[in-house]
């Protein structure tokens, strides 16, 4: 049974990245609600475990993410969710899948939220999760009531992230090979799934995330934007690796929607070999079902 009250598809196209809140602590029926479903989040779908907690924002943490460099635009959030993982293994796209799955549950709750990458291991953040040995903050996510009008501010951020353009099917998702596009109405009763896939959040946009289907098999790679991981702001400030985050974020997408149409399947790591020498691509995960 899904957790939604909305149709998955909904909730995805609902979700934007709120940076204006209102200075009002959440209501206590919303926050227990969520808190609990967070705290249930606790094994992603390769394995890896990971747990998150809803923290209460106060002005130091708004003031922490500034010194973070590029999410010093967040204002008012009065809460954040906070999650730790292990640091090895497939850690981060399970990280990416549940904290997700967390956030659009908020977004079905009437909260707004905007995902934040960063140095947070060594934050308050990381404190007041009480992170132990072995284990990263990757990334947090503010949450709270979204302020009336937006400010100027988060309408030039969206602008200069593209936020609302998405890449087509065709240079997203392949029937095959990588040399075979796969145009939207092609995929069958996986179409919305991989439409969802599409809309999914991703660091600066850069929607890294490439499919191919074999048969009943969905493979899923990481196309490397060239220089990301060199760029400045992002080495200055960040140490996980947030596109394999976002293949978690596409992962989610992808499984809920199946689900939720009643598709059964399940995810394995078993390389196809497919991409062999076509870097910068990268396989992550393969849903079969």
């Amino acid at each position: 049974m899904m957790p939604y009250s909305k149709p998955i598809t909904e909730i995805i196209k609902q979700r934007f990245s709120c940076r204006s809140y209102l200075k009002q602590p959440i209501a206590t029926n919303i926050r227990e609600q969520l808190e609990d479903f967070a705290a249930r989040q606790s094994v992603g779908p390769l394995g890896g475990p990971a747990r998150f907690e809803l923290v209460a924002g106060k002005d130091k943490d708004l003031v922490e993410l500034k010194d973070l460099g590029t999410y010093g635009f967040i204002k008012g959030a009065t809460g954040f969710i906070v999650g730790a993982a292990n640091s090895d293994g497939k850690n981060l796209e399970d990280f990416g899948f549940l904290l997700e799955k967390i956030i659009l549950y908020a977004t079905d709750l009437g909260l707004g939220t905007c995902w934040l990458g960063g140095t947070f291991t060594k934050t308050s953040f990381a404190r007041k999760i009480n992170v132990g040995n072995g284990e990263i903050v990757p990334s947090v996510s503010a949450v709270g009531y979204i302020a009336e009008k937006p400010r100027r501010i988060d309408k030039l951020i969206r602008r200069g992230a593209n936020a609302e353009k998405r890449l087509p099917w065709e240079q997203l998702f392949f029937d095959g090979s990588f040399g075979k596009p796969m145009g939207n109405g092609q995929a069958g009763d996986h179409g919305t799934a991989l439409e969802m896939v599409r809309l999914g959040p991703s660091a600066s946009n850069r929607q890294p995330w490439r499919i191919i289907r074999q048969d009943n098999l969905w493979h899923f790679y990481l196309q490397r934007s060239p220089g990301y991981q060199k760029r400045k702001l992002v080495k200055l400030y960040t140490t996980a690796d947030l596109q394999r985050i976002d293949m978690g974020i596409a992962m989610c997408h992808f499984d809920l929607t199946l689900r939720e149409q009643g598709t059964d399947g399940r995810w394995v790591v078993e390389d196809p070999g497919i991409a062999a020498g076509q870097e910068p691509l990268e396989y992550t995960s393969t849903w079969v079902g």
